[in-house]
């Protein structure tokens, strides 16, 4: 081989390598905080968005498990500064930041998996996705469908809302889910997330609603004993990205962390349908007690909707916000 063929060859060989190089300087591994811990349904969707991301990008994340990073409302506040790349978190703790979400966090707004799945993959998803990114500075790439938020408590079943009127009972800082049981004439106490097991432990609550797969993820079978299978609110958790950080990829990195997205949330919701009724089990091999409202929640639905829905027609824009929401679910408009 003439000297000038081995210097072609060496060039191309370098030039390769430089490439390569430049890729894998290029490649990232995003922070991806979580409130829950493992098993839960925040975590399948992480996972879900990693393995799709990794499959078409140089790109990576790692899940940072029960709150590592932060409060589920401080991960908000990071990633809109864009000092964190990626947060799970459920929709109630992103409300405060763009109170337009809290439509979907209505008592009795979202009656099934398939409502949910309308409802945020539809246009008023992608309108409150929208209003997300104006008013917080995240964007929602993706829904984590975790099941309604059974209630639990440690001291008795609860079948009547007069069964609730000895409790003490956590709530997270939402103004729609404290309004709701104050509707059932609870007081209830306001607790972050972080702190709720060691109150539930050491009975500074009584009871707290979260789904199926949350309390068995978070192990409160060991502090808590009745299950009421309450279904006033179906717990949505988006995966959010800080708009800054989606801002600064290439345009077809945007379009795989969107294609990622989507992907995690057909999974999560396939995932629900296959492992609820298995934790539910699994939840009464462990001593709860799991037992349904009286008249079909009848009294709970009416003193709920009656007293929440038009508190909050303003905040989440109006009530033909609301009633967009009802159409796109098949159900009757409110007046």
């Amino acid at each position: 081989m003439s000297f000038f063929k081995k210097l072609s060859t060496l060039t191309a060989a370098v030039s390769m390598a430089a490439i390569m190089a430049a890729g894998a300087a290029d490649a990232k591994n995003f922070k991806i905080a979580v409130g829950d811990g493992a098993g839960g349904t925040q975590e399948a969707l992480g996972k879900a968005f990693i393995a799709a991301l990794e499959e078409n990008t140089d790109h990576t994340a790692t899940l940072f498990l029960n709150g590592q990073l932060g409060s589920e409302q401080d991960t908000v506040n990071e990633a809109a500064i864009g000092t964190l790349d990626f947060s799970i978190l459920a929709i109630n703790n992103v409300t405060p930041f763009s109170p337009t979400v809290g439509t979907l966090t209505l008592p009795y707004m979202i009656l099934s998996l398939e409502d949910a799945e309308k409802l945020t993959q539809g246009p008023v998803g992608e309108e409150l996705v929208a209003n997300t990114i104006r008013d917080s500075g995240v964007r929602i790439i993706g829904w984590a469908y975790s099941g309604f938020r059974v209630l639990t408590n440690s001291k008795h079943p609860v079948k009547s809302v007069a069964d609730l009127s000895d409790l003490v009972i956590r709530t997270p800082k939402n103004e729609i889910m404290i309004a709701t049981y104050q509707s059932w004439g609870v007081n209830p106490t306001p607790m972050a997330w972080s702190e709720t097991f060691a109150g539930l432990q050491t009975k500074v609550v009584d009871g707290q609603d979260n789904p199926y797969i949350t309390n068995y993820a978070m192990k409160f079978d060991e502090v808590q004993t009745y299950i009421t299978n309450l279904r006033y609110l179906f717990s949505i958790e988006p995966l959010i990205v800080s708009e800054a950080v989606f801002q600064d990829m290439s345009a077809d990195d945007q379009a795989a962390v969107l294609a990622a997205g989507q992907a995690a949330t057909q999974f999560s919701a396939q995932y629900l349908r296959d492992q609820e009724s298995t934790i539910k089990t699994e939840l009464q091999s462990r001593g709860m007690e799991i037992v349904d409202p009286e008249n079909n929640e009848e009294e709970f639905i009416t003193l709920a909707t009656e007293a929440v829905w038009p508190k909050f027609y303003d905040s989440v824009g109006g009530i033909d916000k609301v009633n967009a929401a009802l159409a796109e679910i098949g159900r009757d408009p409110v007046k």
